[in-house]
């Protein structure tokens, strides 16, 4: 990312000022100008990203994206971003049903692309798998992140990144299991079945799966939050996403699973406000 010379004094600035907060304060503040925009987004990750059942049956709809899509409806972070920077262009990298291991080729496209401002959502696929066998060990998924994460530091050492949470797969499974067509569709698709599986069932090895699952996207989820703090360029949500409680009216009705447009709104509006243009992050910077 270049910076001009009337931005650099305000930078400046705000790196002083946010090394005597974290002085004084113990508290890591990244220093952000209200006033920059960037003008190259790259977004990556899975299905989610791709807006993947948003609009239609069984096809990605990057236009509904909660980082990259353009409808009003969703309003993402690249609409938002954009209303501000009408220059802004975005790539969406993010591939359907991508797991964790291909997030580093994804960060080399958005090195290419010379990004100064990428999100990532990664994780569902690695937890949301045919067996609770087959779920990405947590060891395996943290390796995989860090060399996606150093791929983008190295590639493009200026650009913010953002890290979404994985959203609470049991919360699905909760808030779908007395729908009678979503476990229809859970069954037919064999959807998440590490999860989903056997949505009615009660039975003692079916709820110690169910948790088994949880507890590896919350592990998962901490590895995302403790790579991207390494970064001093890196934010992640403090879990606002995985927090969410979402209804089924937030989901698709052809799978039961991918947010549709109104998911992707919610999910748009929760990251947005935790990243680097919420409303507390852009008042702090402006007082700075």
């Amino acid at each position: 990312m270049q910076v001009s010379m009337v931005h650099r004094p305000v930078r400046g600035a705000l790196i002083v000022i946010s090394l005597v907060v974290v002085l004084v304060t113990g508290l890591p503040v990244l220093p952000v100008s209200a006033a920059f925009m960037p003008t190259r987004m790259s977004v990556l990750g899975d299905s989610i990203t791709r807006g993947f059942n948003a609009c239609g049956w069984y096809v990605d709809c990057e236009s509904r994206s909660w980082a990259g899509g353009s409808e009003a409806v969703v309003n993402s972070h690249y609409a938002r971003l954009r209303a501000r920077n009408r220059s802004l262009v975005v790539h969406n990298n993010a591939v359907s049903r991508a797991k964790v291991a291909a997030l580093e080729g994804q960060a080399r496209s958005a090195v290419a692309q010379r990004a100064d401002y990428v999100t990532i959502l990664i994780g569902a696929n690695d937890a949301c798998t045919s067996s609770e066998r087959a779920m990405t060990s947590v060891a395996d998924f943290e390796s995989r992140f860090r060399d996606a994460m150093n791929t983008l530091h190295q590639g493009v050492p200026d650009a913010l990144i953002f890290v979404s949470s994985i959203p609470d797969l049991r919360r699905l499974w909760q808030v779908g299991k007395e729908d009678a067509v979503a476990r229809v569709a859970w069954t037919l698709f064999g959807v998440c079945r590490s999860m989903l599986f056997h949505p009615s069932s009660t039975a003692a090895a079916d709820v110690t799966r169910r948790a088994h699952v949880r507890r590896r996207v919350i592990a998962f989820n901490r590895v995302l939050a403790g790579v991207c703090a390494e970064h001093p360029r890196c934010r992640s949500d403090g879990n606002a996403v995985f927090s969410y409680p979402f209804t089924l009216s937030e989901v698709s009705r052809w799978d039961f699973f991918h947010p549709n447009g109104s998911g992707q709104a919610a999910l748009a509006r929760l990251t947005f406000n935790a990243g680097f243009w919420s409303p507390t992050a852009t008042r702090r910077a402006r007082r700075a």
